[in-house]
């Protein structure tokens, strides 16, 4: 994406903003490990579709609007240049990199932000401030916004602090042209890393060398960070929805689980595929991933806008009963929990879990994930076919057709 993208972002969060207000979003910084090591950074993703700078080396950014009326004045601060921290570091961004990156005129120091807002604050023209505060859970660490908010409940009480989430959430709901020739690009890679893992999948390998596979597949095509980290594995191990230890065994029988994604352009995707790891799918294999497919398929004829969200989920739950019951492992509805494990219809874009508005009925532009996943632990078999929806004005579109999906078309690949 280039500047405009972020541009018309940030023109979009405005228009949505009836008061003169300080908008203010962190990037963050990347949070210790141990001793002094630290985790690698990701940059706060809504900083990122504001500004574009969703880079490794964006760490301790701060955006600042001084919006009056239809007046807005921006303000990107990043780290100023230090050539021994660069030495040890890397690289820090520079100015005109982020002028150009983000389409933001001003670019100041990290260090002048406290100064420059509370000279704007006390200016008393503002009525409201804006932070992008976001907690997944009531014990989670503080954030910089959450930190900042009651700095400002301290030192400027007559500034209302509101939170600038829901906007957020509404702007990032709908994708842009852009969006999806990024997730294209992403898909393309992903794609390229599973059809690797099913050719060179084996008996008697360990999970993690089908993920060096994949892995392999996705540096090679410059994608060092993946949209979150793989799931790949075999056997009882697909029984763990968010296994990630990659130290179990590949065995002849049994299926691969693959859950991974590739990120572009800071567009992710989602996909998963199940395998079965000697290449030819057993009886009761067939039998369960029929269900899946014809699932799968099934909704990818129906979804199209106005349709709820939440029936989604519903709807591909009521049609995979059906196709249990016709292989007689349930009788009833209620029996369906009992193999199918999660929903399966989340937002995928920016985040992998995309923050967006879910109370907005399925419109031309979302992307979210048709995600099939059945559990039998009695026969040993679990696995999940999920795929990429791109809704468009009369119906929708698999984003990750490409990827192997059909039991003929898997079954083809890995002999290759």
């Amino acid at each position: 994406m280039d500047q405009s993208f972020y541009i018309e972002n940030r023109k979009a969060l405005y228009g949505r903003i009836p008061e003169d207000a300080l908008i203010v979003c962190f990037s963050g910084e990347a949070l210790r490990r141990t001793a002094d090591a630290y985790h690698g950074f990701f940059a706060n993703r809504n900083f990122a579709y504001l500004t574009g700078a969703g880079l490794p080396n964006a760490q301790k950014f701060v955006f600042l609007a001084e919006k009056r009326g239809g007046a807005v004045n921006e303000t990107l601060f990043i780290l100023p240049p230090d050539l021994h921290l660069e030495r040890w570091n890397g690289r820090r961004v520079k100015a005109d990199e982020a002028k150009a990156l983000s389409g933001i005129e001003n670019i100041s120091w990290v260090d002048e932000f406290p100064a420059r807002f509370h000279k704007a604050a006390n200016s008393r023209l503002y009525e409201a401030l804006y932070l992008d505060i976001d907690r997944l859970k009531p014990n989670d660490p503080e954030s910089d916004a959450d930190r900042f908010a009651s700095l400002a409940a301290k030192e400027y009480p007559f500034l209302a602090v509101r939170n600038l989430l829901p906007h957020m959430r509404a702007l990032r709901t709908l994708k842009k042209r852009c969006e999806i020739d990024a997730m294209q690009k992403a898909m393309a890679i992903t794609r390229e890393g599973i059809l690797d893992m099913m050719r060179l999948a084996r008996p008697g390998m360990v999970e993690y060398e089908l993920k060096a596979i994949y892995d392999a597949a996705l540096t090679r095509n410059g994608v060092l960070v993946p949209a979150f980290p793989p799931i790949i594995s075999s056997g009882a191990n697909n029984f763990c929805i968010h296994y990630d230890a990659y130290t179990g065994p590949v065995n002849d029988g049994d299926m691969v689980l693959n859950d991974v994604g590739a990120i572009w352009d800071n567009e992710c995707n989602d996909v998963s595929r199940g395998w079965p790891v000697n290449g030819k799918f057993s009886e009761q294999q067939r039998l369960l991933y029929t269900c899946a497919y014809n699932t799968s398929q099934c909704m990818f004829s129906m979804i199209k806008p106005g349709m709820p969200m939440a029936d989604v989920d519903l709807t591909a739950r009521k049609f995979n009963f059906q196709q249990l019951k016709a292989i007689g492992l349930v009788k009833e509805y209620e029996e369906v929990g009992r193999y199918m494990w999660h929903g399966g219809a989340h937002h995928v874009g920016f985040d992998v879990h995309d923050v967006v508005d879910m109370t907005r009925p399925v419109s031309a532009g979302m992307v979210f994930c048709v995600d099939i996943g059945i559990y039998n632990e009695d026969w040993g078999i679990g696995f999940r076919l999920e795929d990429n929806c791109l809704v468009t004005e009369t119906g929708c579109v698999n984003l990750s057709q490409s990827v192997p999906r059909s039991i003929e078309d898997i079954e083809a690949a890995m002999r290759k």
